[in-house]
């Protein structure tokens, strides 16, 4: 399948918090979008409000895929992280439909992120407000990079 022009987001699923970055139409450069605050199951429907908050971004923005990071152990495989992260992309791709919802290998994309904020003297509170961005940063822009190769 061919390159599809369009903006995409990633997503990088915890416990606690979405990262949410977005890239450019041409898909060259992932940039943080938002954080969203996980949140149980609101009263008027059984979607939790943070999928709701997902789907809006992605009618906002004309999303045309959005990119779900699959938090593999070191050894590749799955985990109870990975298995979470699957069933909550299946659940977004049911919402979003027919937008598609993409799985990738997101192996160290957290301790990236903090490693670069690091760098860049990003510390404590400041850099917990951040990290679930700049990992969904690493998780769209390691997708993105990978289509570039297999087109390339």
């Amino acid at each position: 399948m061919g390159w599809t022009r369009g903006v995409r987001l990633g997503v990088d699923v915890g416990t606690v918090r979405i990262g949410v970055s977005v890239c450019d139409p041409d898909g060259i450069l992932a940039t943080p979008l938002v954080t969203v605050a996980r949140q149980a199951k609101t009263d008027e429907s059984d979607i939790p409000a943070d999928m709701l908050e997902i789907a809006r971004l992605v009618a906002d923005h004309g999303t045309v895929e959005v990119v779900v990071g699959l938090p593999l152990n070191l050894a590749g495989v799955e985990g109870p992280a990975a298995k979470h992260a699957r069933a909550y992309a299946d659940k977004l791709a049911a919402l979003i439909a027919p937008v598609p919802v993409m799985l990738t290998d997101e192996r160290m994309s957290t301790v990236a992120a903090t490693r670069r904020l690091s760098d860049r003297g990003v510390k404590g509170k400041r850099q917990r407000a951040v990290v679930d961005q700049a990992a969904a940063v690493e998780i769209l822009q390691g997708w993105l990079d990978a289509q570039r190769r297999r087109a390339g």
